[in-house]
């Protein structure tokens, strides 16, 4: 098992840090890598595919484990839609591998890109967390390696406090090595969405209260550069599952060649090569031209049928389309409000972000429920999700708009989602966590990690 020493970024290319990089191919291999850092001195955090816009994968001097080796689909019944992988295993290889059998991974991110491991250790929601959860709900069991050595079998009901806290972890407890998930059943390879346009905040929060209930995903787009009071207006889109039946030819729709997202644009110009010509409207000039072209776009009601991957891998749709921002990267701040107070604090966030003229390039809302897993983000209300430009003249001025965004979120009861938020303190961790959350999962920490070699900058930022 080799290491070497290198310079890892988070996916956001704002914050990097040098670190032994160590690949491990099985359980012994990481629990060597254990033994390596305590002999070292240094500490160990896993890494996936590298996609957290934070410091949740990133171990300045310590040992990072890239999980990426370990990506073999283990078991796979058909008939039941039960899977077990290893963690490296992707979300892409995930639905490419149960997709062609009438199946579908019943919780995705945003992009196809994520392993499994990283999933359940942020444990991702999608834009169905309303209905379905996070991606946590649908584990059937896991097994860990813990840094003693030990192997564990953890599932709802055997070893439970370790499942619930292992899962929205971050890694910080042991390091996944098999994940056993359940799959939602689909009868086409399609869903039918409806898209509608909302003129305001009020209207975008409402029509994402009331369209859920009816559809079996929902997602906003907001267009977060505009104030007045077209403040918060964006686009809805709602979508849902074809029955049985409504699909004339589901063996056709469910192929892999009608749902892998093309390569090229017009089937000519590769979509690599965009991110080059998006960079020149990485400004705030540029960027207010693109959202108020997407939102004028967007004003006429529609309703069409769209392949799955098509849907919920918006992110993918221009490979690395964050290096379009520019050598200073991006930062990506996500809130979670109650539905009560969402509409005010996301008002004044929205308004003071315009008014220091360093306004967001792209924001995303969805609706939430919220989950027993002890380090939950989610609340009964929403989220919003902004994508922030970072310049050498900007990040100072922008860090500290970020930590007045998280007073206005705190005074409104609101949450934060750790694969996120770079700039959140340890004292706002604990005012929204709560003492006894944190001092659970501390309790966890020293039983798992006697020695605490798993640290990440992560870790180190919000629990000190």
């Amino acid at each position: 098992m080799q290491k070497t020493f290198t310079q890892l970024e988070n996916f956001g290319h704002s914050l990097s840090a040098q670190s032994y990089l160590v690949q491990p191919r099985s359980a012994e291999e990481i629990y060597s890598a254990f033994q390596l850092a305590k002999k070292m001195g240094v500490t160990v955090t896993a890494r996936g595919a590298g996609r957290s816009y934070n410091d949740a994968a990133l171990a300045g001097g310590g040992v990072v484990l890239d999980m990426s080796a370990m990506n073999q689909i283990l078991e796979w019944n058909q008939a039941t839609g039960q899977i077990r992988c290893e963690p490296g295993v992707t979300l892409e290889q995930l639905w490419q591998h149960v997709e062609p059998h009438g199946w579908w991974p019943p919780v995705v991110s945003g992009t196809m890109k994520t392993t499994l491991g990283g999933c359940l250790a942020a444990n991702i929601h999608g834009k169905n967390n309303f209905k379905m959860g996070p991606i946590g709900e649908h584990v059937v069991e896991f097994t860990a390696v813990l840094p003693t050595g030990a192997e564990i079998v953890c599932t709802p009901t055997k070893n439970a406090d370790l499942f619930y806290a292992m899962i929205s972890g971050y890694g910080m407890l042991g390091i996944f090595v098999s994940i056993t998930l359940q799959m939602k059943r689909i009868h086409s390879g399609l869903l039918t969405v409806d898209a509608l346009p909302v003129h305001n905040l009020r209207e975008q929060l409402s029509v994402l209260l009331d369209g859920a209930p009816n559809h079996d995903y929902i997602v906003g787009w907001l267009d977060t550069m505009t104030g007045g009071k077209s403040l918060g207006r964006g686009q809805i889109h709602a979508a849902r599952y074809l029955h049985e039946g409504e699909d004339p030819n589901p063996q056709e729709t469910m192929k892999l060649k009608n749902q892998i997202l093309p390569p090229r644009i017009f089937g000519v110009f590769p979509k690599g090569l965009l991110h080059y010509f998006m960079r020149p409207f990485g400004n705030n000039l540029g960027w207010w031209g693109v959202n108020t072209a997407k939102y004028i776009a967007s004003l006429r009601k529609h309703t069409f049928r769209q392949p799955h991957a098509a849907f919920h891998f918006l992110l993918d749709y221009v490979p690395n389309w964050e290096l379009s921002y520019g050598r200073g990267g991006l930062i990506q701040y996500q809130s979670f409000l109650p539905k009560e107070t969402a509409e005010a604090a996301w008002t004044d966030i929205l308004q003071l972000s315009i008014k220091n003229r360093l306004p967001s390039y792209l924001g995303v809302t969805k609706r939430h429920r919220p989950d027993k897993f002890l380090l939950t983000h989610s609340v009964d209300g929403f989220s919003l999700a902004m994508d922030f430009k970072v310049t050498d003249g900007t990040r100072t001025k922008l860090r500290s708009m970020l930590h007045d965004f998280d007073k206005i979120v705190l005074a409104n009861g609101g949450r934060f989602y750790f694969a996120k938020n770079s700039e959140t303190t340890a004292e706002t961790a604990l005012a929204f966590y709560g003492k006894e959350t944190v001092d659970k999962f501390k309790k966890l920490k020293k039983r798992c990690d006697p020695n605490g070699l798993l640290e990440s900058d992560l870790y180190r930022r919000i629990f000190g």
